[in-house]
This record gives structure tokens, sequence and C-alpha cells, in this order.
């Protein structure tokens, strides 16, 4: 049988995809990150299905419960929150269906960056102003990142940034950054982006950590750094320009 791979998506039930929640409508088996899945996006498994919460489990006991299910002869739905292609982890856990031979499958899902953009109400790539988005995280009591890949580094490139899992390090982003975007540069952060609760913050790299840290935000978050998200006096894309031609 297969372990699919599924995106639940930024955190509503219903940005999850139409092949995402057929797909879990059809497992038989169900592993979930708790924290960070929504509840509702359980109802979507089917009657007597195995729901496993994996938020306290380790690698080797997730990887386990996915290979007894294959060896049962039962579908597996892997909700991941957001997107699988971003820090999601599914990688390792891929490496090892392989070394197993349990057969997967990956279903996208709607990215937290991209509802973070559309809480925003803001394209994040704008003509003439910006056209490059870096996805990173800093490096403190996880992974450490590649060499090249620190703030420093990337905030050379004067792209937007979208930065997850940082919010509880805001000090020290906004310190590697001022350098190269200066005070004066949009910022903003979205906590929980498409739930009841989102909560967003705007404002510069001068005082975004200040509302950060007064709005109590730690986790389920991304930092945007990056003139698109001020841009107002741009361009018209060439795409729709009347001086395009068309055939």
């Amino acid at each position: 049988m297969t372990v699919y791979f599924i995106g639940a998506g930024p955190g509503a039930a219903d940005l999850i995809t139409v092949r995402g929640a057929r797909t879990l409508a059809s497992c038989q088996v169900c592993l979930y990150a708790g924290s960070l899945v929504p509840r509702e996006l359980l109802a979507e498994c089917p009657e007597g299905a195995r729901l496993v919460d994996t938020a306290q489990l380790n690698l080797d006991e997730i990887t386990g419960e996915l290979v007894r299910a294959h060896e049962a002869g039962l579908d597996v739905a892997r909700l991941h929150s957001g997107d699988p292609s971003v820090f999601s982890a599914v990688a390792e856990q891929m490496r090892r269906l392989d070394a197993a031979g349990v057969p997967y499958e990956v279903v996208p899902g709607v990215p937290a960056f991209a509802a973070a953009a559309a809480a925003l109400k803001r394209e994040l790539t704008v003509p003439t102003v910006g056209q490059t988005v870096i996805l990173t995280r800093v490096a403190q009591r996880a992974t450490a990142m590649p060499e090249g890949e620190d703030l420093a580094t990337l905030g050379r490139s004067g792209a937007l940034l979208v930065l997850h899992l940082a919010a509880g390090y805001v000090d020290r982003v906004v310190e590697e950054l001022l350098p190269h975007y200066g005070a004066d540069c949009p910022a903003a952060v979205v906590a929980f982006a498409s739930r009841p609760e989102e909560l967003i913050l705007r404002g510069t790299l001068s005082d975004i950590a200040g509302q950060v840290k007064g709005a109590g935000v730690v986790r389920t978050a991304v930092i945007l750094v990056g003139r698109t998200l001020g841009a107002a006096g741009f361009r018209d894309s060439h795409l729709y320009s009347a001086e395009r031609h068309r055939c």
C-alpha cells in the first residue's frame, strides 16, 4: 500500500487542496502533527480510521507507524502543515521508507509564506522592485545552517526574505539584516496565518522587533523583510501591457 505525504495548508481547514482532502478521505491510517494541523481536518478521514498524533513521537517511531500500516495493507495519510517541500522533515522520512521498500507519494499544499502574503494583501514579486524571494530560517536550537546561508550572506542580495521558525529570535534577525536593508526597510510578521487567531504586524526593521515582543509572538509565524512589502509607485508588469505583442 502507499504512504501519502499531504500538505495540510497553513492552518485554515478549508485551505487543504481538493486532492489532499480526497486522499485523506481514502486512507485508513492518518499520522498528523497535533500542534500544527487543524483538528477539523481529521473529520475528512474515513470512519474508523486510526489517528496518530505525532507531536510526541520521534522519527523512528513515526517511521515504524508508517511501515506497520503498509505491511497491514493500509494506505496512510501523513499530514504535514503547509507544503511538504519546505521545512517539513519529509526528506528523512522518505529516506527511511526507501530503505524499507515502502512506496509513497506527495500531495502539495498551500505554504505558510503564501498565506502570509495573502493576509498582507501583497504580491511578493513586484516589477522593477523585487523579483526574488528567499525562504530561509535561522539556526539557534535547530540544525546548523549550511555555509553561506547565514542571514548576513543572504541579506546582501537585497531580495525579499521570508523567515520561518524565527519569531523567537527577531532581535538577532534585525541585527543581521540592518546593514543590508536599512532601518526603513518594510518588514512584517504574520502569526497563525489563515486561522481565526491570525495576527498581522507591519512596520520596518527599526520597529518590528518591538512589535513582535510586545505581542508575545514566539512561534507559528513568518517574518518577511523586503522592499516589495511597501512597493507603491512601481511600473506595471509587461505581462498585460497594451504594447505587448499578442498572437
